[in-house]
């Protein structure tokens, strides 16, 4: 798309900070968008080509809302740490193996997904933020989540279709955690740690599509426990 393409959308960002520039078919930032750097709030390059970000993305510091999914992006700067007032980031369904460690430094992240990814390891940088509430790392490659995990202040955390086998039971520390997806991962009956049940704040805990009949979660030690959660929460609803 040539500059002229994008002029109306330029004159719009000018005026209300936000700039969408889906479905263009583009491989790198445009040159102009260099202009917009005091101005932008909120940006959108979704449904594009980028197998990168350019360097030059720590100079959005205005930045509260990001959406870079759906391209083809292979990894993240570090420079992204730069971005401060950053609150919500959308990168799913890329081709990401690995998250830089600078994105600990975004503490004002409260909605993070990066769903259908190829991520291997936890990220466990996003532990320490303690706005974020969503933590969504669904349709990835993970095999187990760590101990480091107690330290994460989420209220949803999204791991369904990964392959885990092994949750650490100090997910029970996880002081806001309400809402835990696992669905369609590999775990054993034996692999739900009692203590989630017993002693966590954990009222909705998805867990069909595992290598167990969901019957047997009913027998588990701990279960009528996490059912008086779950059955307060649904009498709030109603």
């Amino acid at each position: 798309m040539g500059n002229s393409g994008l002029k109306q959308h330029y004159e719009t960002a000018k005026k209300t900070g936000t700039l969408t520039l889906s479905k263009r078919k583009l491989d790198e930032f445009p040159q102009n968008l260099q202009d917009l750097t005091p101005l932008l709030r909120t940006l959108d390059v979704s449904e594009n080509k980028f197998l990168h970000l350019p360097l030059e993305i720590k100079g959005f510091t205005l930045l509260k809302h990001l959406n870079i999914s759906h391209n083809k992006l292979l990894d993240l700067p570090e420079e992204m740490g730069a971005l401060l007032k950053l609150e919500s980031l959308n990168a799913s369904s890329n081709q990401l193996k690995s998250l830089p460690s600078s994105l600990s430094k975004l503490m004002n992240l409260k909605q993070v997904n990066l769903s259908d990814n190829s991520l291997t390891e936890f990220p466990l940088m996003f532990c320490g933020l303690k706005h974020l509430d969503v933590l969504d790392v669904s349709k990835n490659k993970l095999t187990h989540v760590p101990d480091a995990v107690s330290s994460l202040h989420v209220t949803e955390l999204n791991l369904n279709q990964n392959h885990i086998s092994i949750i650490s039971s100090k997910l029970a520390n996880c002081k806001r955690l309400k809402t835990l997806r696992l669905e369609e991962n590999c775990l054993q009956i034996n692999s739900i740690p009692a203590t989630i049940l017993k002693d966590s704040k954990i009222s909705v805990l998805a867990l069909d599509g595992n290598l167990f009949e969901m019957k047997q979660f009913a027998d588990l030690d701990g279960y009528d426990m996490y059912m008086e959660r779950y059955t307060a929460v649904k009498k709030k609803m109603f």
